[in-house]
């Protein structure tokens, strides 16, 4: 048994780890390989500040003869000589080779690498404890993701992606696509697929970069996604498809939660709290407001991307109980939680002051001063029976889970609908 781990090939100039995978896969069949089930392809904490694009790692489970072992290292290191992206400072690719089962650490370690930063000795460490082959490029970051996909064996909630890709000469162009098509196709599977259009009815599936993907639709199952790809009609040819078991779409990136005390840079966020000020729409429609817990506070952002959910945030109060789901930046030197989705527990009271009318004429009143009581605006009455009456206004949002737009969902993010969908199995490996 063989995990061969790669990450950090691809920039946002260009390229794709897992079109690197797809094309080795066809080599390694070439030499002999039995693989064993669908290639991982595991999304890591989307707030590391080294990221390319996307930041997935791919890890590719296989049985081959011992004798070829050094054909197989020689294949890996080919294709990542050829495709990977090394004029990008941030692109430094990692290869890890484990033979044998995953051990639990490794497994460990793979979640931690989802959900926080992660130094690479930690993952040297490791490949050091278990004596394992490696290759790296340059600073060779792309260990620490190498070896956390070869850990993801994804035994809780996993999902599935069908990714196609375009031939070379179309790398870098326009995508062509059947819009119609992929309208049609979530009709028919949008319940056993997900994030395939956005609230106006616009295709997600299609990346906008120079990198070789086509398009990739996302499901519950390996069975959906291929379904889904006999119903997409693309306008131009198809070098490849490639479908893979993954994380995506899972909140498998948050942890439990922690205190405002405790929140680190650049990790993903759960944090429980009260809202502390009234939201603020700040220029270019960004809304922010305060969190209190019994540690501090700290400010919280849904940044003008997020679209229609910055209105479920402005409608929030002083005193309302919510968990914000996040990722922890800097702004302004000060640590910010991006929100990526909300929960409302509970709303507080929204009590209003309500003037009286004048008992006499019926007309407005107003006050004449701080502490000097109400008089009618129009007759002059001053009686001390006006007072003002305190109102509790029906509030406009009630308890639930709030998500950004779908165009602005992480990779990561569970959509509205994998709720319910969770699934939970064993894979010994």
């Amino acid at each position: 048994m063989l995990h061969i781990g790669l990450d950090d090939t691809d920039s946002p100039g260009g390229g794709c780890t897992t079109y690197v995978a797809a094309v080795l896969v066809e080599r390694l069949m070439g030499l002999g390989a039995e693989f064993n089930g669908y290639p991982t392809l595991l999304r890591l904490n989307p707030n590391t500040p080294w990221k390319t694009r996307g930041n997935a790692s791919v890890c590719l489970r296989l049985k081959i003869d011992e004798s070829l072992y050094g054909a197989v290292q020689n294949a890996v290191k080919e294709l990542v000589d050829e495709y990977g992206e090394f004029s990008c400072d941030n692109t430094n690719p990692g290869i890890v080779f484990l033979k044998g089962n995953v051990p639990d650490n490794v497994k460990t370690y793979s979640d931690t690498v989802v959900k926080s930063l992660v130094e690479k000795k930690l993952a040297m460490d490791l490949i050091e404890k278990h004596e394992m082959d490696y290759m790296e490029y340059k600073n060779g970051r792309g260990i620490i993701g190498a070896l956390a996909a070869i850990g993801g064996t994804l035994e809780g909630d996993l999902t599935y992606e069908l990714l196609t890709y375009r031939t070379p000469e179309n790398w870098g162009t326009p995508r062509r696509m059947d819009d119609a098509s992929i309208v049609a196709m979530d009709a028919t599977l949008s319940n056993s697929t997900f994030n395939n259009l956005d609230e106006k009815g616009r295709p997600l599936i299609t990346p906008r970069g120079p990198d070789p993907v086509l398009y990739g639709v996302r499901g519950e199952t390996p069975e959906a996604v291929y379904d889904a790809m006999q119903m997409i009609k693309p306008l131009e040819p198809v070098e490849r498809w490639m479908i893979c078991r993954s994380n995506q779409g899972t909140d498998l990136h948050y942890d439990v939660p922690v205190k405002v005390s405790g929140l680190e840079p650049f990790n993903p966020a759960v944090v429980y709290g009260e809202v502390d000020s009234i939201p603020e729409t700040i220029e270019g429609g960004h809304v922010f407001f305060r969190l209190r817990d019994k540690t501090g506070t700290v400010d919280c952002a849904a940044f003008e991307p997020t679209g229609s959910f910055r209105a479920v945030v402005r409608k929030l109060i002083p005193g309302d109980v919510v968990t914000v789901y996040s990722g922890v930046s800097i702004h302004e030197k000060e640590l910010t939680l991006n929100i990526e989705k909300l929960a409302l527990h509970e709303t507080a009271s929204l009590v209003t002051s309500v003037k009286p009318k004048c008992p006499e004429c019926g007309g407005s009143t107003g006050s004449m001063g701080k502490g000097q009581g109400l008089r009618c605006k129009k007759c002059g009455y001053r009686g001390e029976d006006l007072v003002e009456e305190k109102v509790e206004q029906d509030r406009v949002i009630v308890p639930g889970i709030y998500l950004p737009d779908k165009g602005a969902h992480r990779h990561l993010m569970k959509p509205y609908e994998r709720y319910g969908r969770e699934k939970a199995i064993e894979l010994i490996v």
